[in-house]
Formats: C-alpha cells, sequence, structure tokens
C-alpha cells in the first residue's frame, strides 16, 4: 500500500534530525544531544577502526560516509566501550536517512562492532574487556531496489490561484531516481522562477510525498505560494560614515521602482562594491512590503582602508625588467573618487638600445560624475621610452566618461592629447596630436587574472588629428578577443585562446608617429620573438612598424598538483606594411611555462622559441610576471 511522507524524508541530511534509537535492555540509547553527549559515558577509552564497506553505489557511498559518527569522530573524540555502541545505534539512524535520500527505501544499514550488531545483549561488557586491540567496525549498508519518480507536479496552496509563473517542472520527472537532491533542485528552480517573475515572498510551504512500496515509486506534489508582486522601494545604506551619502542613494537608487528581480538586486550590490571604497556590501530585503506595496531594500556596507600602496615587476628577455610602483586613495574628495599615482622604470636588454624608460602617471576615477551614472576619467602621464623601434619622451592627457550598460558591457568616449618627440634611426619627429578615443568592452569571464571559463571582447577606435606642418587626419582601430573552454569543469584543464586584429587608416606609415604603428613580437603578443621584432624593418634590421596586425593565440593550462601548473602554447602574429590585413610574414612561436597559483593571480614563467627566428635576435624568450599572458 502507498504510504504518506510529508517531505521529512527527503530533506536535505543536514536538516534531518536525528532518532532516538531503540536499544535492547542493557544496551546504552543514542543520546539526543548527538554523539558527543552519548560519548560521555564512564569507562576507559575504547580505540576502533572503521572500515566502510562499499553498496555498489558511489553517490549511496558518499552519503553514508558523510553521515556515519562512527567514522567522523573517530579520531577527534575518544569514547568509551559504551560510547562506542552508542555511535553505532545513532550511525543505524543516520544511515537510514541516507538510504532514502538516495532513494533506496527498501534499503537496510549495516553497522557491526566486533562482528556483532550494535543492539547485541551485553555488548559493551564484551567491547570493554578486548584489551587495547582496537575494535573491528564496519559501516554500509544494503541499498536493495532503487525507487523513481512516478510524477512530479505543481499546484497552488490556495485553490485557483495563478501559478503559471512557475513553469512546469524541471529535472525531475517519471523514471528520474527518487533521490532528495533532485527534489530539492526542483523546488529551488520553481521558487527561483517565481523570484525573477517579481515575486519576492515565493514559497512553498509543504510537499505532498507519496511512496508507492509495491510499485517502487514516488510521487511529488510541489504545493506553491508565489506571493504579491512587487517592485523595489530606495534602498538605503547602512555602514558607511566617510562615503558621500548622495552618492550611495544615486548608486543603489537605480533599484527604485523597477520590478523586484533578485539578479537585478545582486546587480546593484556588485555595482555599489565596484565603487572601490567597501570591502563587502550585502544585500537585506524586508519582510513584508512597505505602506505603498514597495519591497524595502537596505544595503550593508563596510568600508575599506582608503589608502594603498604597490609595486609589480616583470621580466622578459631582450625587453629587460619592468618594475611598477603605485599609490593609491579610493576616496579622495569624499564621493568615492580614486587618485592613483604610478611609477614605471624599465630597462631594455635589446642590443643597440640604452637608456633607461621611465613613466609617471596619474589617474582620477570619479563615480557618477556630474550626477550621470557614467565614470569620468582623467589621466596625466610623463613619459619617456628607449626602445629598438623608437626613442620617445612625451606628455599625455586624456579625459574620458565610462558607462557600465549592464554588467557584461562597457562603453567609453572621450578626448585625449599627446605632446611630444619620436627618434628613429633616420629622423626625429616632433608632434601633437589630438585624437577622440572610442571604446567598448565585454567581459563574461570569471576572474580577472586566472580565467577558466567565459570570453573578453575589446574594441578601441581612435580618429587622430595631427598638428603642425603636415597635418594629416587617420583611424587607429584595434580590437582583442579571447575566449576559455574549462575541459572538465573542475578548472583543472583550460583552453584559452587569442586573437587580435588592427589598423590605421587614412596616412601612410611615415605619417604617422612610430608609437601609433603596430608592432609584434614578446610576451602578450608573440612569445619567442624580442619586443617589437615581428614586422616591416628598415634596411639596418630595425622595426619600423606597420599599418596593419594580425595576431592569435592558444593556450593549455593544465593544473598538476595544488597550485602547481604548467601550460603548452603556440602564438602566431604578423604586422603589415597597408591598413588591410596581411599574413605574407606570419610568425610562430611556441613554448611551455609553469604557473604557480596565488591570492593575486597565478605566478607565470614562460619558455618560447621562434619557428623561424630572426636575424640579431636572441632565439628564444624568456617571460616572468603576475596573471596568465592572457
Amino acid at each position: 500500500m502507498p504510504s504518506l511522507h510529508p517531505g521529512l524524508a527527503l530533506l536535505p541530511l543536514l536538516l534531518v534530525g536525528v532518532a532516538l534509537a531503540e536499544a535492547p535492555a542493557g544496551q546504552p540509547r543514542a543520546d539526543p544531544a548527538g554523539p558527543e553527549a552519548a560519548d560521555s559515558a564512564d569507562g576507559p577509552v575504547r580505540t576502533y577502526e572503521v572500515t566502510l564497506r562499499p553498496t555498489g553505489n558511489g553517490d549511496l557511498d558518499t552519503a553514508i560516509e558523510n553521515v556515519s559518527a562512527l567514522r567522523r569522530l573517530r579520531d577527534r573524540v575518544p569514547t568509551s566501550a559504551e560510547g562506542l555502541v552508542a555511535r553505532a545505534l545513532q550511525d543505524l539512524e543516520q544511515l537510514r536517512t541516507a538510504l532514502r535520500s538516495e532513494g533506496y527505501y527498501d534499503g537496510r544499514p549495516v553497522v557491526t562492532l566486533a562482528g556483532e550488531p550494535p543492539d547485541a545483549p551485553n555488548l559493551a561488557l564484551r567491547l570493554a574487556a578486548r584489551g587495547e586491540e582496537p575494535v573491528p567496525v564496519v559501516v554500509g549498508a544494503e541499498a536493495g531496489p532503487l525507487y523513481r519518480i512516478s510524477t512530479a507536479t505543481i499546484r497552488p496552496t490556495v485553490p485557483e490561484t495563478d501559478i503559471a509563473e512557475a513553469g512546469e517542472v524541471a529535472g525531475l520527472g517519471p523514471g528520474d531516481a527518487a533521490r532528495a537532491a533532485a527534489v530539492n533542485a526542483t523546488q529551488e528552480t520553481l521558487l527561483t522562477r517565481l523570484r525573477e517573475a517579481g515575486h519576492p515572498f515565493a514559497s512553498i510551504p509543504r510537499r505532498d510525498i507519496t511512496v508507492d512500496h509495491d510499485s517502487r515509486t514516488m510521487e511529488v506534489v510541489y504545493r506553491v505560494e508565489p506571493g504579491p508582486r512587487a517592485r523595489f522601494a530606495q534602498p538605503a545604506v547602512e555602514g558607511s560614515d566617510n562615503v558621500d551619502p548622495e552618492l550611495l542613494r544615486r548608486a543603489s537608487g537605480v533599484l527604485a521602482g523597477e520590478p523586484y528581480d533578485p539578479r537585478e538586486l545582486d546587480r546593484v550590490r556588485r555595482d555599489v562594491l565596484a565603487l572601490g571604497v567597501f570591502g563587502t556590501v550585502r544585500a537585506r530585503t524586508g519582510e513584508r512590503l512597505d505602506p505603498e506595496g514597495r519591497l524595502p531594500v537596505t544595503f550593508l556596507v563596510a568600508e575599506r582602508p582608503f589608502r594603498a600602496i604597490g609595486a609589480t615587476a616583470a621580466y622578459e628577455t631582450r625587453y629587460g625588467p619592468t618594475i611598477r610602483a603605485y599609490w593609491e586613495h579610493r576616496n579622495i574628495f569624499g564621493g568615492a573618487e580614486r587618485l592613483r599615482i604610478e611609477g614605471e622604470i624599465s630597462r631594455t636588454a635589446q642590443p643597440g638600445v640604452s637608456g633607461t624608460g621611465a613613466r609617471l602617471s596619474a589617474n582620477l576615477r570619479q563615480p557618477w560624475f556630474a550626477g550621470l551614472n557614467a565614470t569620468a576619467v582623467t589621466e596625466v602621464a610623463i613619459l619617456r621610452e628607449r626602445l629598438l623601434a623608437y626613442d620617445r619622451d612625451a606628455v599625455t592627457a586624456g579625459f574620458s566618461l565610462e558607462r557600465k550598460l549592464n554588467p557584461r558591457l562597457t562603453v567609453s568616449a572621450g578626448v585625449a592629447g599627446d605632446i611630444g618627440r619620436t627618434t628613429e634611426i633616420d629622423r626625429k619627429i616632433d608632434y601633437s596630436l589630438v585624437s577622440l578615443p572610442l571604446g567598448a568592452r565585454y567581459d563574461t569571464t570569471d576572474s580577472l587574472l586566472d580565467p577558466t571559463r567565459g570570453y573578453r571582447a575589446n574594441l578601441v577606435a581612435a580618429p587622430t588629428l595631427s598638428l603642425g606642418d603636415a597635418s594629416s587626419t587617420f583611424v587607429r582601430l584595434r580590437g582583442t578577443g579571447s575566449t576559455y573552454f574549462d575541459l572538465w569543469g573542475d578548472k583543472g584543464s583550460v583552453i584559452a585562446l587569442r586573437a587580435g586584429l588592427g589598423s590605421l587608416a587614412g596616412a601612410e606609415a611615415g605619417q604617422v608617429p612610430p608609437h601609433l604603428r603596430f608592432y609584434a613580437g614578446g610576451g602578450g603578443s608573440v612569445r619567442g620573438y624580442d619586443f617589437q621584432t615581428v614586422g616591416p624593418r628598415r634596411p639596418d634590421r630595425s622595426p619600423r612598424g606597420g599599418l596593419s596586425l594580425a595576431e592569435g593565440s592558444i593556450e593549455l593550462r593544465q593544473r598538476i598538483t595544488g597550485p602547481y601548473g604548467v601550460a603548452v602554447f603556440v602564438d602566431a602574429g604578423s604586422v603589415g606594411e597597408g591598413a588591410g590585413l596581411n599574413l605574407g610574414e606570419l610568425r610562430i612561436g611556441a613554448g611551455v611555462g609553469v604557473r604557480y597559483a596565488t591570492a593575486l593571480g597565478p605566478i607565470r614563467a614562460d619558455v618560447a622559441l621562434p619557428f623561424s627566428k630572426v636575424p640579431g635576435s636572441s632565439g628564444y624568450g624568456l617571460y616572468v610576471g603576475i596573471g596568465q599572458a592572457f
């Protein structure tokens, strides 16, 4: 005959109450306070060894291992002979729960102490008399037949209530195993649908579960209460003492009046966190609607230290070492404005290049600039570059507005100026440039420095006016994209692909300052080739740069053990003299690397060799830095 189970048998294991074991006379009962309390029985410590007997079902074996107090407390909590019997009785009930959670309603738990069942008369006395020899304990189960789902349906708790937005039952259907995890997951899916449809108080107050032991099937009925549909009230922000409240009202207020959706709530929470002044941001919703029928929301924030200093270092053969240091204030004027002052020193190791490169810059980011949902970025820099292709001394300045259209897409527009002098082997150029850079970034990856899935795309178009005696106008386009595949879903084996394209349209190469031309070679480009050595060259074999660029990489990143990993990669790139794509001078390099994972990102060391050696280059490349190559 079918029997009615009000859902208790299918609650998560950690939420199931511990049943008391009925023990025969003279035997200890499982203590309702838990196995640790039961172990308080007087008597000498009784050591034991646990053997987990396989059932043939890996999920069931894992569930048994997780609930067994005999296994869990063996080394952590010493026990007496009577305490050992109490633990065994406790395990009998826990194993029954584990069997039912995996769909084995006819299963029988198996626990033996020195070959005897724990309810054997006077067992504790015999165990105490065994001397110092550990008691052999066996924990397992006889699974029996697997019960399966016959039907899974949803019905309103209150008749005639519209529950269409809950959709159909998904992930649980006729013939599926009657496992607690699947029943619970289906319930969460139904609740998620209702909440994303605007019902913040959606609930499933009960499930009607009928187990038919004759047919070995289970029927599940989810009783649904969608609750009222709601919109967000104006959020409150609590926990901030030093950040402008008006800024926080604007940043969080984009929720106000919007239909309730937990995804939107989390998006705004992350936007408040992205202001950079808080270490944590938590969202708390009200337990009832306000008098206007809106859902109260409070963001609980904790301010982080506003000042920070840091340094990074990188090294490439021939290009040489680079050291960067910065000082940063994340709330310089009280409105989450971030001022970052950064210095960089580099020393090129390429033959024929002397001198040290340097850069000093100041970058100011102002969120919600002028009351707009956009971030103003102002940057000024003084720089000195000493490279094989050219020398450059310049002052640059720029102002742009960035707007995050959604969590993945950011667009920007601005104006930039660049005044300086470049020196090539055959000439010097004093230049003055004004450009209007337009950009877009799209990112679905799961990590900035060590992505394992998703993809990225970045596009910048910069119409540029060159001022001076022979003024000219040209457009510089640069696009990059990368994608990442987690092969087995555990982040242990990742395939990473990268592609990049560039073009300079509207001018000849001689009309474009050399620092704006395209080059390839080196870290982040074509490893194995010296920095800037892929592309058109002058008669003395020094790089001249070109008007088009094509690059690509494929890399396998494999975790070995713990924080250690390796990488195998192939890079390719070509620079053309015209603005159109030209793969006639394609250069390919390949290599291997090691990775060491840290909290900041992986420490990377790569060695690469070129497929065709460029005259005058080293014939190999060594690259050390923090973060993946792309």
